[in-house]
C-alpha cells in the first residue's frame, strides 16, 4: 500500500531529475504554481493526496511513464536477513571435537562471522589465521571462508586438515585416486605429497580478508 509521503516524495524527486522545483513542474504540467507545494499537502493535520488528473499532467508535461512513476514510490525490499557462519581459530580445528566424521562443523557456541554472499550452505564455515605459516598470502589475524562441499579443481587454494590434526593453507596442484600434490603458498616451502588415506577433509577457500 502506497504511503502519503510515498506519493509526494515522488513527485518530488520526478521534479527534481528534470532540474524543476515543485512549483515549476506544477507550472510545465498547466497546473497552478502552489498545486504542489509543501503547505498545500496537509490540511490542518489531515494529509491531502494529490489528484490522480495532476499526476497525470505531470506524467505527459515530463514524458514519464505510470510505471517509472509508481516505481518511485514503491516500497523498498526489505533488507536481507544477516548471514554468519561458524569461526574457528586454526588451533580449534587442528584438534578433535569441532568436526563430524565428515568434516562438518559440531556443536554449539561457535563464534561467529557475517557471510559476505548468497546465504551460505552448511559446509561452510571460516578459520582465523595464527602465526605465519600461511604467510605471504595469509597473514596473522586474516579470515578465511572456506567450504567443504565446493568442488575443489587444480590450482585452487584450499585448507586441508590431516587426521594427525595438522591444518595448512595451500594449493592443489594435482589429485589422483590414492594422493594429492599441494604447493605452498610461499615458494620457499617445499610441495608436499599427501596420500588421501591419511586426510582427514579438505575445503575450497571461498573468500579471505585482506
Amino acid at each position: 500500500m502506497l504511503s502519503h509521503d510515498q506519493v509526494w516524495k515522488a513527485i518530488d524527486v520526478l521534479a527534481s531529475k528534470h532540474g524543476l522545483s515543485p512549483s515549476a513542474l506544477a507550472r510545465r504540467a498547466g497546473l497552478d504554481p502552489t498545486t504542489f507545494n509543501k503547505s498545500k499537502r496537509f490540511a490542518g493535520e489531515r494529509p491531502r493526496w494529490p489528484s490522480t488528473e495532476s499526476i497525470a499532467k505531470v506524467l505527459e508535461a515530463t514524458g514519464a511513464s505510470l510505471d517509472d512513476f509508481f516505481g518511485r514510490v514503491a516500497v523498498p525490499p526489505p533488507a536481507p536477513e544477516r548471514q554468519t557462519v561458524p569461526l574457528l581459530g586454526l588451533a580449534q580445528a587442528g584438534i578433535g571435537g569441532f568436526f563430524d566424521g565428515g568434516g562438518y562443523p559440531v556443536g554449539t557456541g561457535w563464534d561467529e562471522i557475517a557471510f559476505p554472499g548468497s546465504p551460505p550452505d552448511e559446509g561452510v564455515f571460516a578459520l582465523e589465521v595464527s602465526g605465519d605459516s600461511m604467510l605471504p598470502a595469509y597473514r596473522d589475524g586474516d579470515i578465511l571462508i572456506v567450504s567443504r562441499t565446493a568442488t575443489v579443481r587444480r590450482h585452487d587454494r584450499v585448507v586441508v586438515r590431516t587426521l594427525e590434526g595438522e591444518v595448512m593453507a595451500k594449493i592443489l596442484q594435482r589429485a589422483t585416486a590414492r594422493s594429492v600434490e599441494l604447493h605452498s603458498l610461499n615458494p620457499d616451502h617445499p610441495p608436499r605429497l599427501l596420500a588421501l588415506k591419511d586426510i582427514d577433509w579438505m575445503a575450497r577457500i571461498l573468500w579471505a580478508s585482506q
